[in-house]
Parts: structure tokens; C-alpha cells; sequence
């Protein structure tokens, strides 16, 4: 659990190493939802990550139910543009194949061009940009 927790932490450096030990042993209490591979080389050291899950829920731009969805993907930079990524992505297509699934989605920032081409260059193609807004209401008394 450690290799993993590592490569979540170089993808979501946000978000705290507690934090992702948390998600993984609630991702690994739902078997059977998830889908998360760990990319090693010969002598065993972890330099790649993918996680996806079965959405049942609507997902922009698809059109089917259950679509599978690619939650995060990272290769260490020592290792991309070497077919890593590509090869974890064609495992997640073959078991959402096997889950029933007609669709496999994903999302990355706006500002993000690095993963947007990753995305293009792995045989997805940009249903829609999507800015999200809020406003603060003042509270009420």
C-alpha cells in the first residue's frame, strides 16, 4: 500500500499522505468498484498509477450506464513517453470491457494541457469544458 500511496501523493500533492491511506483502504473495502494498478519495472520499483471506478451515476458526455471512469493516472517523469501510460489505460479498457462498460470517461483541470494532451494521445476525445462557479451567501440570522 505504500508504492501506492506514494505515486497519489506525486499525482494529488494537495492532499495529505493520511488523507490518501484513508481512500485507499476505503477504495479497497469496495472490491469489485475499482480498478487501481500500479505500473513497476523489472527490479520492482513503482513508477506508474491508475485508478478507476464504475460510475452508475450520469457522467458528462457519455451516453451509456455504467461508464467506466478513469479517476487518475500518473507516471513518474523518468518514465513517461515510454508506453506506460498507454498500457495501464488498455487494462482499464479491458476490464471495463468485462464490467459491461460502453464508455470510458475522464476529466482533467481547464488549465491542465499537459494531461489533456495525455488524454488525446490515449484515444479520448473532449466532449465539453466545463467552468464551475460558487458565490457565498451571507448568513442568515
Amino acid at each position: 500500500m505504500s508504492d501506492w500511496v506514494q505515486l497519489r501523493l506525486a499525482l494529488w500533492p494537495d492532499t495529505g499522505r493520511e488523507e490518501h491511506e484513508v481512500e485507499v483502504a476505503g477504495i479497497l473495502d469496495r472490491p469489485g468498484e475499482t480498478l487501481n494498478l500500479i505500473a513497476r519495472l523489472y527490479d520492482g520499483r513503482a513508477v506508474g498509477l491508475a485508478e478507476a471506478s464504475l460510475r452508475h451515476d450520469y457522467v458528462n458526455g457519455c451516453d451509456s450506464s455504467p461508464v467506466a471512469f478513469l479517476e487518475g493516472i500518473y507516471v513518474a517523469d523518468a518514465h513517461r513517453r515510454q508506453g506506460v501510460a498507454g498500457q495501464l489505460v488498455k487494462a482499464i479498457e479491458l476490464w471495463a470491457q468485462a464490467q459491461g462498460c460502453a464508455e470510458l470517461a475522464s476529466d482533467t483541470n481547464i488549465a491542465n494541457s499537459q494531461s489533456q494532451a495525455l488524454h488525446v494521445s490515449l484515444g479520448f476525445a473532449e466532449t465539453q469544458r466545463v467552468v464551475y462557479f460558487r458565490k457565498l451567501l451571507p448568513k442568515s440570522e
